[in-house]
């Protein structure tokens, strides 16, 4: 097992692997910018070095710095998190060039999943069921009304190398698609430095459903377990589920067999996470992208596998085995995870500021990941994340139960939040028949 870890990420998620850090007896390096460095996530770590002020791209995404700070604390490995440089596979190369090892999939899983339309094209030849769109990016309006005409409207207008349910547009008609492709294009090339645009069919109602993947240190890929993700706002996620409301035993099995074809298909190793599109009705499904990363949701499929997946990362990049037993991967209970963002909770816009309270709720199945907590400053340079508020319940309704009254005892004072949303979520009749799709949120305002 390595001995020393540097994080290369800020707030919740930093926090979260230096807890399984610290528990596995690890060093626990953090990197921060100026403008966090009362932060707690620097407080917990055992050294915590000043990467460049608060610009990401002159910290975060720094990575002579960071990896400068690596040599400083004699770090032996990097676990990027989610986010900034955690897809890059530049870094990833770099990182190991310089003799560390890194706490993810390899460069070359990273550039073939990067890319939308080169994962598509490898995916369909792998044999995981593809939505009918381009093979080669549309370099033009005229070439994307051909795709269009071939897929048939509605489509989806997204960048190649785009992510995070960034650089996508809906186009209902040939005037729609020339209106949007510009703009897409030139979201992508100023966002991702890449302005190849991906022509897809467009679901108009439809899932969206994730399968956890492990890429083990003996060169097997298994797949864990799947979760809804279909509460989003600007094709963002705001609440997940595990397991699925949607997925029956049969249709699990058929997901779990894409995920790991998917896996297998580029030799992946460490976690990652095979993103579907569920069409509820037919209940066909179709591969969406694979993020070669931890995600942002893990600790639900942590609660119902009764594992952690932080730990399962360092020590896959260790080279050692898993601590649970693969060949049983049966799950407990279900899980729900709510992003507490520093937003606006009708018009979810920014809404940054220092915090004057902060009170987590406690109680049996509830769990925080917080990055935040009084006297601490949501700031405009990062992401409205605060905190994640999770609860698990013997089935679903308890799980729901839980998570009203979880809800209901966080207090939060100063930035904006998105609490009183989840508050009205959690009462919405169509959330709770279980029976919703990627629509829900705009149908509720």
């Amino acid at each position: 097992m390595i001995d020393s870890l540097l994080i290369a990420n800020r707030g919740e998620i930093a926090r979260r692997i230096i807890r399984t850090a610290r528990r596995l007896g690890i060093r626990a390096v953090a990197v921060h910018s100026e403008a966090d460095a009362g932060m707690p996530f620097v407080l917990e770590a055992d050294e915590a070095v000043c990467v460049g002020p608060a610009n990401p791209a002159q910290s975060y995404r720094n990575t002579d710095a960071i990896l400068a700070a690596a040599k400083q604390t004699g770090a032996q490995a990097i676990h990027p998190g989610y986010g900034f440089l955690s897809e890059n596979a530049d870094f990833a190369r770099t990182v190991e060039a310089n003799g560390l090892v890194w706490v993810g999939p390899s460069a070359e899983a990273i550039s073939a999943m990067g890319d939308k339309i080169n994962a598509r094209n490898l995916m369909a030849a792998a044999g995981v069921p593809v939505a009918p769109g381009t093979q080669d990016p549309a370099t033009s309006v005229e070439a994307a009304l051909e795709a269009a005409s071939a897929i048939g409207f509605p489509v989806m207008v997204k960048a190649a190398a785009g992510g995070g349910g960034m650089g996508m547009a809906v186009a209902n008609d040939e005037a729609g698609l020339r209106a949007e492709f510009d703009k897409v294009r030139a979201f992508a090339e100023r966002m991702f430095g890449d302005g190849s645009v991906l022509i897809e069919r467009y679901f108009p109602r439809v899932r969206h459903v994730e399968v956890q993947i492990l890429g083990l240190a003996d060169g097997r890929v298994i797949a864990l377990s799947e979760r809804e993700c279909s509460v989003q706002r600007r094709n963002q996620k705001l609440l997940e589920e595990a397991p699925s409301p949607a997925v029956s035993p049969e249709l699990r099995q058929r997901f779990l067999a894409a995920a790991v074809l998917a896996g297998e298909a580029v030799k992946y190793r460490n976690a990652g996470t095979v993103e579907c599109l569920l069409d509820p009705v037919s209940g066909e499904f179709f591969f969406l992208e694979m993020n070669t990363r931890l995600q942002v949701e893990h600790p639900i499929t942590e609660l119902i596998h009764g594992i952690d997946l932080v730990e399962q990362q360092l020590r896959i990049a260790s080279g050692e085995a898993p601590t649970f037993d693969v060949d049983d991967l049966t799950t407990r209970g279900h899980a729900i995870e709510l992003r507490v963002n520093a937003e606006d909770p009708k018009r979810f816009l920014p809404g940054p500021g220092k915090v004057a309270t902060w009170v987590e709720p406690a109680g049996e199945g509830v769990r925080v990941d917080s990055g935040y907590g009084p006297d601490t400053t949501v700031t405009p340079f990062y992401d409205s994340l605060m905190a994640k508020l999770i609860v698990v319940g013997a089935d679903r309704a308890e799980a729901i139960e839980r998570a009203r009254a979880a809800v209901a005892g966080f207090e939060i004072a100063g930035p904006k939040n998105n609490l009183p949303f989840f508050a009205e979520l959690l009462e919405n009749e169509e959330f709770l028949s279980g029976d919703y799709d990627t629509g829900i949120v705009a149908r509720m305002r």
